[in-house]
């Protein structure tokens, strides 16, 4: 079944996605603090901070998000499909403004933490709804720009909280940025909730209503009969069920490549990497400021994406992958080779110190053109709505424990054996990532969510989908 045409206009899916990932900048920002913040807090000498931790505690501290977040996706699991997509996205503004306000009154380094894990909760819950929400209101001729700005609005939160952070205390720090959750409530409690849900809860009036908004035209019969074709669909292939993405087999299907793309995205170093990006530039040695290097760094990766989100459509998702991931281990090999040889070799290298920002900028070019931003967007492309709570929950607690394991690996590599280590490590997962990528990941692009579950279900022809991941 071919997408149904539409000659209205896409601005209010543009406006929901902008308004609604506002909650993504505010995640992107908590998990970008600690590149400002760990080095006012970690044996703080200097008095910008009345508290003081040892590196391996700000290390907990970075990933702490990341723990909460496991807490947050099991919640969004259970409460997405209840309140629907809107309300479960406005109630995340709340933890977020409460975890910016007790870091910006903090007086230990336990109330950071616990400012951390709130925040955290509140990403389980994001990642699980926002995707969602997105995917489901847009038509898919966009789906793959709207998708694609859950990356580039978490990429300006780094690099917001990198450029307010390098300035302001880290309390005035916290105090700002509690202003993004206030406006994204303001802004988006006026938005339709998804037509997918409206009709899930048998309100048809409602979903055709929502549809008319979202796409400006009075006649959407025919779209609202395909969902609800594929909505009964799905109920035939399975109840809904957490188990579902395990027994049915095109949920099965999709849990592999969603897995492979996630988890090969984190050990190709991305999050680690933005943990510790000051720290990194400042063990480079080179002229320029941690602080300016840092900013660069942000500001490159988010224009990249940007422009990754704008061909995405019409570049098609495997070959931008497949570029991405094949640049970025050569690009993490250069890095862990100049690190190798400052640290492990006695050759004077202090004249080619720019070297390793030149390389890490190279490095997040080429790895936003496709895997920064692709997996998150395939994540609202690939399941069923009777199943895209429960998947998306599961790829939020994945995230969490591989990004986790990503993090402590640098870390520990750069404290116990040197930064090369990790670099050598990030590396060679990127060229595991590559051989993933060309086996088992299928192009999407141009296709509705219908006939995506056609694809995984085996009803469409091979040689339509550019992959060799046939039978799993």
């Amino acid at each position: 079944m071919e997408a149904a045409k539409v000659t209205g206009s896409p601005i209010l899916q543009y406006m929901a996605a902008a308004s609604g990932t506002l909650a993504i900048v505010t995640d992107g920002m908590h998990y970008g603090w600690p590149s400002p913040s760990l080095p006012q807090l970690v044996n703080s000498t200097n008095n910008t901070s009345s508290i003081s931790i040892s590196s391996e505690a700000g290390s907990w501290m970075a990933v702490m998000p990341l723990i909460g977040a496991v807490v947050g996706a099991l919640t969004a699991a259970s409460i997405v499909d209840r309140l629907g997509r809107k309300k479960t996205i406005i109630a995340t503004f709340v933890p977020f403004f409460l975890a910016w306000m007790l870091i910006a009154f903090a007086g230990s380094a336990i109330e950071l933490n616990v400012a951390r894990f709130i925040a955290g909760v509140a990403d389980g819950v994001t990642f699980t709804a926002v995707p969602m929400y997105v995917g489901e209101i847009s038509d898919p001729k966009v789906r793959g720009l709207l998708g694609s700005s859950c990356s580039v609005t978490w990429i300006i939160g780094f690099l917001l909280i990198n450029i307010i952070g390098s300035y302001l205390s880290i309390s005035w720090t916290a105090i700002v940025s509690s202003f993004i959750p206030l406006i994204a409530c303001v802004t988006f409690v006026w938005m339709p909730e998804s037509p997918y849900y409206l009709l899930m809860r048998d309100r048809e009036a409602d979903a055709k209503e929502s549809l008319r908004k979202f796409r400006k035209v009075q006649d959407v019969d025919d779209e609202i009969l395909r969902i609800k074709e594929s909505l009964q669909t799905q109920k035939k292939d399975g109840s809904g069920r957490f188990f579902d993405l395990f027994t049915v087999k095109s949920n099965r299907r999709a849990v592999f490549i969603i897995a492979g793309l996630r988890g090969f995205q984190q050990f190709s170093g991305t999050t680690a990497i933005t943990f510790y990006t000051q720290e990194i530039f400042k063990q480079a040695g080179d002229d320029v400021s941690p602080h300016h290097a840092s900013m660069i760094y942000f500001s490159v990766q988010l224009l990249v994406t940007i422009i990754s989100s704008g061909i995405v459509d019409k570049a098609g998702r495997r070959p931008l992958l497949i570029i991405s991931m094949a640049g970025s281990a050569f690009a993490l090999f250069l890095e862990g080779t100049y690190f190798y040889v400052k640290t492990e070799t006695r050759i004077n290298i202090s004249s080619y110190s720019f070297i390793p920002v030149v390389v890490l900028i190279a490095f997040v070019i080429i790895f936003s053109i496709g895997m920064q931003s692709i997996p998150i967007l395939m994540l609202g492309e690939l399941f069923p709505t009777s199943v895209k709570a429960f998947a998306l929950c599961l790829a939020d607690v994945y995230f969490s424990l591989v990004a986790t394991i990503a993090s402590k690996f640098l870390q520990i590599m750069k404290d116990n054996y040197g930064m090369y280590c990790a670099f050598y490590g990030f590396s060679i997962c990127s060229v595991f990532g590559l051989v993933f990528i060309l086996l088992c990941v299928p192009e999407t692009k141009g296709k509705t969510l219908e006939e995506i579950q056609n694809y995984l279900r085996g009803e469409e022809p091979k040689k339509d989908v550019d992959s060799d991941c046939t039978k799993l």
